[in-house]
């Protein structure tokens, strides 16, 4: 299998180069896409040095796109058999592609989520982040009728096929609960493997806010009972 992995990127000035590094240690067959929504802290200049390593792609935005918008243009060129999305912030773990990856081997396997639950759990991070993941992934039990410990985790994984027909709205990091809802809504089971995880800090360029998660809220309920 080909593994197309997704960087989005904005302003990551400090982490772009290492985490690209650990990518490339993981030994699949895999290309890399980056698209970068108009860094302004020098992540560009990394990037142009970047996109000459083999199997990299860098997409430059001329404008700030969501993380949302960024996955959906980096999957648009992916020509892999298995999407991964990674961000570039290092709080996701390359090291756990193997295992996120592993689960395919059975080709009735269609989905698989990192879980940062079903490992360590992470303590380090703001309360309100780990209460506000719990409420999301328990309405998204009960809506589905399903068990998932993880639904906005950012290491969704998934083969490139489910694409076909698939339109997701969410540009930004509503993206992840409209394309778990979909997913579920589509009959896909989704298989959770556990994955570390090592939270940030706002302090060290952590981008989400409580809003989003009131607007991940809102999304899983508009797909779930409208559209």
């Amino acid at each position: 299998m080909k593994i197309s992995v997704i960087v989005p990127v904005y302003n990551e000035v400090a982490t772009i180069q290492p985490i690209l590094a650990k990518v490339r240690k993981v030994p699949v067959d895999k290309e890399i896409i980056i698209v970068d929504g108009n860094s302004t802290d020098g992540t560009r200049n990394l990037l142009v040095w970047e996109e000459k390593q083999p199997d990299t792609q860098v997409i430059y935005k001329p404008h700030r796109c969501g993380r949302g918008l960024a996955l959906k243009i980096g999957m648009a060129e992916a020509q892999g058999d298995i999407i991964l999305f990674q961000d570039a912030d290092l709080e996701l773990d390359p090291a756990d592609y193997p295992h996120l990856l592993q689960p395919f081997d059975n080709p009735d396997v269609k989905v698989v989520f990192g879980s940062r639950f079903l490992g360590k759990p992470f303590t380090e991070s703001k309360s309100w982040q780990r209460t506000g993941n719990h409420v999301i992934s328990s309405m998204v039990n009960l809506l589905f009728g399903v068990s998932l410990t993880d639904a906005e985790t950012g290491y969704q994984v998934f083969r490139r096929e489910l694409l076909d027909g698939l339109v997701i709205h969410g540009d930004e990091f509503d993206f992840t609960i409209e394309l778990t809802a979909k997913f579920l809504k589509k009959g896909y089971t989704i298989v959770e493997v556990p994955i570390s995880f090592k939270p940030r800090t706002r302090e060290e360029g952590k981008k989400l806010h409580f809003f989003d998660g009131i607007d991940s809220l809102w999304t899983l309920l508009k797909y779930r009972l409208i559209d």
